[in-house]
């Protein structure tokens, strides 16, 4: 059965396929084999074989109607219980990186699988179109690709519209079209992941005004087509000392990338969505797409809680404050935190409901996760980070000053703890600061904060999802409700 599951080696070899990325002011080449790409490449191809293992692949993979076996994140559930059996297996994909890799590949699947179990919004726009999703939605997902996608416009001037942006050809746009399909030219963003993709989702997840018909599509592409660009930011990777000082960094850094688009032309076939502002917005909203995209992002964000619940209890005992009482009372805040972030995780799956035969998550409360999971990310790791104190900082300045011998004997009386080696102690205080200190946590910090937008936009999809009716409801209800008489009053009566 497992044989015919995309493993590691397979995807490792897609990549091989003359994309242009550049990092550093130059073209980075094989991207498998650059120094600031090729261990969060492995790491994707690890997850890979994670799935393809005989024993794993039940849990990993269901078959489609094609004969196909792939990940269940393309799965899409008709009951509770299949939802939380894909839940499952998304939850086990996520403990293989502790929720540090935002976009790995069952972020976008899980986006394209909820536009498509609203496939009627796209059948309003276009019944091409329409069918062209369906057919792109089959092809991507018996392929078991890896998608990334750039579906925000470059910030660029705040106080302007993008059509009113002075720099020429800045927010991707259609500036040609014929029987073939049509041309794009532009930049989009934040194309996390895109380095180790098979392909890039092209789409407007931000409102679009009348007049902006030409920014308005989406669509699909190889990450090799010609004319795209990809400009890398800065690689972690490429600056970790080693596995040994940035365990984090050195493995999970998914990247993020700018994409210009230099005339690429897309075939109709792989066009969804054309010049209609409208079904822009609905494709996400219209449909269970936005739903099914940050359900995913909150079950990676449970198990990214839960690892770094676990990096708090194990620095406190490391440094042996573990039987302090006011530090029981912050793991025990810490913990309560967490397990908000797991309840709303599995209460979005219970209050679901069924959407054209398929069960979807509760939206209200996925938004509701991510208004509270925007204020206590940075909240865990200032906790943490106070129950660490001076311990993340006065670390040695590498693995190589455990191979002085002048240095070790000085380190092993310095790095003292009760419940490890000074070794263990440096190596795990390593990884507690990767994940909490370093320019790679900071990313992280300001990653969670925003990926879904800023707080006033999930506070927006908060209030627009909430059923108002039901709770002013209950306020008129208990409002109107006639006062019961009081004891004496009911004795005169009598």
């Amino acid at each position: 059965m497992a044989q015919d599951i995309k493993n590691g080696s397979t995807h490792l070899a897609s990549l091989r396929d003359g994309r242009s990325v550049y990092i550093n002011g130059k073209h980075a080449g094989d991207v498998t084999e650059h120094a600031a790409f090729r261990n969060a490449i492995a790491s994707t191809c690890d997850l890979y074989d994670f799935q393809a293992d005989p024993d794993r692949a039940e849990l990993m993979t269901f078959e489609t109607e094609s004969g196909a076996r792939v990940n269940r994140a393309w799965q899409a559930p008709g009951s509770y219980e299949e939802l939380v059996r894909r839940r499952e297996a998304l939850t086990t994909w996520a403990e293989l990186h502790g929720g540090f890799m935002g976009r790995s590949p069952d972020h976008v699947s899980s986006a394209l699988l909820g536009q498509l179990m609203g496939i009627e919004v796209f059948e309003r726009h276009d019944i091409k179109r329409a069918n062209a999703f369906r057919e792109y939605f089959r092809y991507a997902r018996d392929k078991d690709l890896f998608l990334t996608y750039v579906i925000i416009n470059p910030q660029a001037d705040r106080s302007k519209d993008w059509g009113d942006q002075p720099a020429e050809d800045l927010v991707a746009s259609i500036v040609d079209e014929d029987n073939e399909g049509i041309t794009i030219r532009g930049a989009k963003m934040l194309g996390t992941s895109s380095i180790m993709a098979n392909e890039v989702f092209v789409a407007n997840l931000q409102p679009l005004r009348p007049g902006e018909e030409n920014l308005a599509f989406a669509c699909a592409l190889p990450m090799n087509a010609k004319g795209l660009k990809v400009l890398s930011r800065k690689s972690f990777e490429e600056h970790a000392v080693s596995h040994f000082d940035n365990p984090l960094a050195s493995r999970f850094d998914e990247n993020d990338a700018l994409m210009y688009f230099d005339d690429v032309k897309v075939p109709w076939d792989r066009v969804f969505v054309y010049k209609d502002t409208d079904t822009c917005r609905a494709q996400f909203h219209d449909t269970p797409g936005h739903t099914m995209q940050n359900y995913q992002a909150q079950i990676r964000l449970m198990v990214k809680t839960r690892f770094l619940l676990g990096v708090a209890r194990k620095i406190t005992e490391t440094i042996g404050t573990i039987a302090l009482p006011p530090v029981r009372e912050k793991l025990g805040w810490l913990s309560a935190k967490v397990a908000m972030v797991e309840g709303m995780v599995y209460g979005m799956e219970a209050a679901g409901h069924l959407h054209n035969g398929f069960y979807v998550p509760n939206r209200n409360l996925m938004y509701s996760a991510q208004v509270v999971t925007q204020e206590l990310y940075p909240q865990l790791v200032n906790a943490i980070r106070e129950l660490a104190g001076g311990a993340l900082i006065m670390l040695p300045s590498s693995e190589d000053d455990l191979r002085n011998p002048e240095l070790l004997p000085i380190i092993r009386k310095t790095q003292v703890s009760g419940h490890m080696s000074p070794e263990e102690r440096v190596k795990f205080l390593k990884l507690a600061w990767d994940a909490l200190g370093s320019e790679f946590a900071s990313r992280h910090l300001q990653y969670e904060m925003f990926y879904a937008g800023a707080q006033f936009v999930t506070c927006g999809h908060s209030f627009r999802t909430r059923n108002w009716a039901e709770s002013t409801g209950l306020a008129e209800r208990v409002l109107s409700a006639r006062a019961a008489p009081s004891p004496a009053a009911a004795r005169n009566a009598a």
